[in-house]
């Protein structure tokens, strides 16, 4: 039997070296700390992810409880509520950040061949938000509406991988669409979004730095047809347009020639209508990129049910802040070990896993590696006879 090194180790053995101390040291976390550091809080509150901890009085009664094994966790200050409490309300939450982002820089290079079902070279983004309904008397610094409060959590996932490659919080009362102003668009790259994001002057910034979009037009879209291209009705795509907008802002806004393609959902029957700025993919292809807009749906949905984001251990904006982000680095870590170890299990079930294993010393390969077992059944010359 191994007798190594805990298995919480083990994984964090796989963050970079030194890099959370130059995260730390960029905004002075350390200063003025004697004990429980940045390293620590951020170590607990990757426990706190990976086991599925409900608040800190749980996450300080599990640790006291393996107190002898803290310091093989890597964890050398001494763990209590009060003083975790402190450090997620008071340390900015831009260390864990940056951190989250240099570790996002490592996932994508290990996904960068990675498939997600379009024939595709170009790297693809899909760009969306969800939202977590708070209390408006404990959260009263993110209004939504007038009667309650929320946090947005705005997302550029990179296809490949299903790896966020921009992540921002905002309070709900923030529209989706002013999203697009902080990004620093990839020229070549495409960015996917529903009709949400349907900005005319925004998309067309997008167009002039190289990168292409697509998205869905809206019921009052007016646009004039300036050419068709022939398709092939058999595949489900209507017809394939050049378009220019008709209205006056729209046409102000966007006044370059775009490309329309109407789809018929095999499934559905329902009709869609794309837009886009790329000339040179089938019109097929369009379609398919649309459809996989719905990972980001899917990875919103993961995180939700699979890390604590929900419900939050401090209610001040810095402790949200600070959760959500040590949140997606657990998840990107579990994606990197997923890629380096060459796992064909899935990130649900390595977090499982995982999470029932954290004091365990068992090498993890062996731990998260495929097993099949053989349940031998007793023979019946075997058992004991009861009856005559």
């Amino acid at each position: 039997m191994h007798s190594g090194r805990l298995v919480f180790a083990q994984l964090m053995d796989h963050l970079p070296p030194m890099v959370l101390e130059r995260c730390v040291a960029r905004y002075g976390g350390n200063h003025k700390v004697k004990s429980f550091t940045c390293r620590d809080q951020f170590l607990c509150m990757a426990f706190a992810q990976l086991t599925y901890r409900e608040s800190l009085r749980d996450i300080e009664a599990c640790l006291r409880s393996q107190a002898e094994r803290l310091y093989h966790m890597g964890i050398r200050g001494q763990v209590s509520r009060n003083t975790l409490a402190n450090a997620n309300a008071t340390r900015n939450w831009r260390i864990y950040a940056d951190f989250a982002q240099r570790l996002i820089a490592i996932a994508r290079k290990l996904y960068a061949e990675e498939s997600f079902g379009v024939d595709l070279e170009n790297t693809a983004y899909a760009l969306d938000s969800t939202i977590i309904d708070l209390s408006l008397s404990l959260f009263p610094w993110a209004p939504a509406r007038a009667t309650r409060a929320a946090v947005k959590i705005h997302t550029l996932l990179d296809l490949r991988g299903n790896i966020p490659s921009f992540l921002h919080v905002t309070d709900g009362s923030v529209h989706d669409v002013n999203i697009l102003d902080q990004l620093i668009p990839e020229a070549g790259a495409f960015y996917i979004v529903d009709r949400g994001y349907l900005n005319y002057r925004r998309l067309y910034r997008l167009h002039q730095a190289g990168a292409f979009f697509v998205t869905r037009a809206k019921k009052n879209t007016y646009a004039q047809r300036r050419y068709s291209h022939p398709v092939d009705r058999s595949t489900g795509v209507i017809f394939d347009q050049i378009l220019v907008f008709q209205g006056f802002y729209a046409s102000q806004d966007y006044p370059e020639a775009l490309r329309g393609i109407r789809y018929r959902d095999p499934a559905s029957q329902q009709r869609l209508t794309f837009l886009t700025n790329n000339t040179t993919l089938p019109a097929l292809t369009i379609c398919q990129l649309y459809k996989a807009r719905w990972q980001v749906e899917l990875f919103f949905r993961w995180i939700k049910q699979h890390l604590r984001v929900k419900a939050f251990f401090g209610t001040s904006e810095n402790a949200v802040k600070t959760q959500i982000w040590i949140a997606v680095s657990v998840y990107v870590l579990v994606a990197i070990l997923r890629k380096r170890l060459n796992l064909s299990r899935s990130l649900y079930e390595i977090l499982q896993i995982l999470s029932v294993n954290q004091f365990e010393k068992t090498q993890l390969e062996s731990l998260l590696a495929h097993s099949s077992y053989n349940y031998s059944t007793l023979s019946p010359h075997n058992q004991l006879i009861l009856f005559d």
